[in-house]
């Protein structure tokens, strides 16, 4: 039991028995480092309900919590906060409860609880994932993990983006302009090969315009009539007429993208568990609107297009079905979301990882499946982010001007093989150990630079400042946990299975305790709010407690048996805190750096 839990009890029990009340909830919070204390507990809305002095009421909960409470060793009260100090015991054997667990603050599935679905990456097929699919791809996996970690089943999915006039345009550049190329014949990625062309048809389709517009045309009437633009509708009719070159063209060269994408995901260090196509879903939700029709979720308007109002929700009317019968982007995503629920009977809820811009999109999609009466549609999560912005400006594809994800992560690596080579600390490494320690760094510092600030906000990415070795850094925090593996490497003697006695805990092991024992509702929090950042800024706090322990406490050089003992298991449960909080970040941690 945590010492919130118990603490919780014993005051809901004080108040109880001290002022004949009974609360739900007790409020806690971390004592401000000028006091005294290791728990402090709010007293101000106890005010509201006994109407009587905080102090006051403070201190008649403070001495009883000392009288009954044997974790309890003193209290001092502070305006209308109760500053609580835990005795050493509590923190020894807590200690002791947890150190051989080697998953602590993991939670394990319930299986009569539902899964949650979690939808990231969902990608183009006419160009290669990039800086801002990166984001998407490593907040999406990492709140896969932490709701995994939280106690729920969980399901990676993502829906490729494989159809539509934005294909057909990398398709019929191909045509043009390829020459037969292949993947195999160039020696590019798939993904990369089929981005050049879609970038060839921007500025073939840009001289048409120019010189349309030179022959008197408006930018508007040159757009709609360029030869180019053109045939890509032409070749988009027959795509969806089922035409069978058009067809064996579209699947060769999604299938380049496919065989791209995979080896980007895995030096990335995602995965999937399902994978929908939009090519198969966008004819999905057609049968829903019509069962909307009926039950008058939706309403037709006199050119036979399907609606729903949501003014009264503070919206506007939505557009579901066009006149012609055909459908809208929130029309398949009404139908995807109810064919993933058949899919996967046991998914409760969805997360899906979709940039800002589709803020309004979600309220409505989630909207509507509440009307349509799904019990599932109450579990529903935007994980809503910023945009990822260079030192150096926006990016645009059609432009060719994007940060690829794999020269990213490549770069990555590389600063980090100089950063490394500059500090001189890797003799004895061979060639192959090297290769691999670069890769974990510069990975490491990619994803904890993007995942330690909040979704929600617009980041500005910077290479160089994310392999810094000090700071608030995966270089920094991995260092820290290689450290450790390396005191762990020189205690010459068993450690893990012994049972320390009781000893007196000097002030940065009972920090460092305090600090491990946050990771349990960290892991709930960062869950419950869908923020990674959650989690990296207390794998960082604990890096900082864990350094000043190390510079102020003797480990190795201790005399005292049991502290010594102590020590170094103390050292070790950091370590597999470190690894286990950083795997939720999908970040791997090196032996030694």
């Amino acid at each position: 039991m945590s010492l919130q839990q118990i603490l919780t009890g014993q005051i809901q029990k004080a108040v109880n028995e001290l002022f004949a009340i009974s609360i739900e909830k007790v409020e806690f919070q971390a004592t401000r480092k000028e006091f005294e204390g290791d728990i402090t507990m709010v007293v101000f809305p106890l005010v509201k309900v006994l109407k009587g002095n905080p102090v006051e009421i403070g201190t008649k909960i403070g001495n009883y919590l000392v009288e009954q409470v044997v974790e309890v060793e003193k209290f001092n009260v502070v305006a209308g906060f109760l500053n609580i100090v835990i005795s050493d015991a509590f923190y020894a054997n807590y200690f002791n409860s947890i150190k051989s667990n080697e998953t602590f603050g993991f939670v394990n599935a319930n299986a009569n609880e539902k899964a949650v679905m979690v939808e990231y990456s969902s990608p183009n097929t006419n160009k290669p994932l990039h800086l801002g699919h990166i984001r998407n791809n490593l907040l999406g996996y990492s709140v896969a993990e932490i709701i995994k970690a939280s106690g729920k089943k969980v399901y990676k999915t993502q829906i490729i983006n494989d159809r539509g006039i934005h294909i057909c345009k990398s398709m019929l550049a191909w045509q043009k302009f390829g020459n037969g190329q292949t993947p195999e014949t160039t020696g590019l990625k798939g993904d990369k090969l089929v981005g050049n062309f879609y970038v060839e048809f921007d500025k073939a389709y840009k001289s048409e315009i120019k010189g349309l517009i030179a022959q008197g045309k408006t930018e508007e009437e040159a757009k709609k009539q360029a030869p180019l633009m053109l045939e890509a509708q032409e070749m988009l009719r027959k795509w969806e007429a089922g035409d069978e070159e058009v067809v064996t063209l579209w699947k060769t060269m999604n299938q380049w993208v496919y065989d791209g994408f995979a080896v980007t995901y895995k030096n990335l260090g995602v995965d999937f568990d399902s994978y929908y196509y939009e090519s198969n879903t966008y004819l999905l939700g057609k049968d829903v609107v019509e069962e909307g029709l009926a039950k008058g979720v939706f309403f037709k308007k006199p050119d036979g297009s399907v609606w729903i109002d949501l003014t009264a929700e503070g919206l506007d009317e939505k557009l579901v079905l066009r006149s012609d019968g055909t459908s809208v982007y929130m029309t398949q995503d009404i139908g995807t979301a109810i064919q993933r629920v058949k899919d996967f009977p046991d998914v409760g809820g969805m997360v899906y990882t979709v940039g800002n811009e589709q803020d309004y999109h979600f309220k409505v999609l989630f909207l509507i499946l509440k009307k349509l009466g799904f019990d599932w549609a109450q579990h529903l999560f935007h994980l809503s982010y910023g945009m990822v912005e260079l030192p150096s400006g926006k990016m645009k594809s059609r432009e060719g001007t994007v940060v690829d994800a794999d020269d990213l992560m490549h770069e990555m690596t590389t600063t980090a093989q100089s950063i490394s080579e500059e500090l001189g600390k890797l003799d004895g490494y061979s060639e192959e150990e090297k290769a691999v320690l670069y890769k974990t760094i510069g990975l490491g510092a990619l994803k904890y630079y993007m995942l330690k600030v909040d979704p929600k906000k617009t980041m500005m990415f910077n290479p160089e400042e994310s392999v810094d070795f000090n700071g608030n850094t995966g270089p920094f925090i991995q260092y820290t946990y290689a450290r450790i593996q390396s005191i762990l490497r020189k205690a010459d003697f068993e450690y893990k299975a012994v049972v320390v006695e009781t000893i007196d805990l000097h002030e940065k092991e009972k920090e460092l305790i305090k600090q491990i024992q946050l990771f349990p509702e960290v892991i709930q929090q960062a869950a419950e709010n869908h923020s990674p950042a959650l989690v990296a800024n207390y794998t960082y706090d604990l890096v900082k407690e864990f350094n000043s322990f190390y510079q102020n406490v003797s480990i190795l050089g201790e005399e005292d048996v049991n502290k010594k003992i102590f020590r170094v298991q103390l050292s070790y449960l950091v370590g597999n805190t470190i690894k286990n909080a950083f795997s939720l970040l999908g970040i791997n941690v090196p032996e030694r750096m």
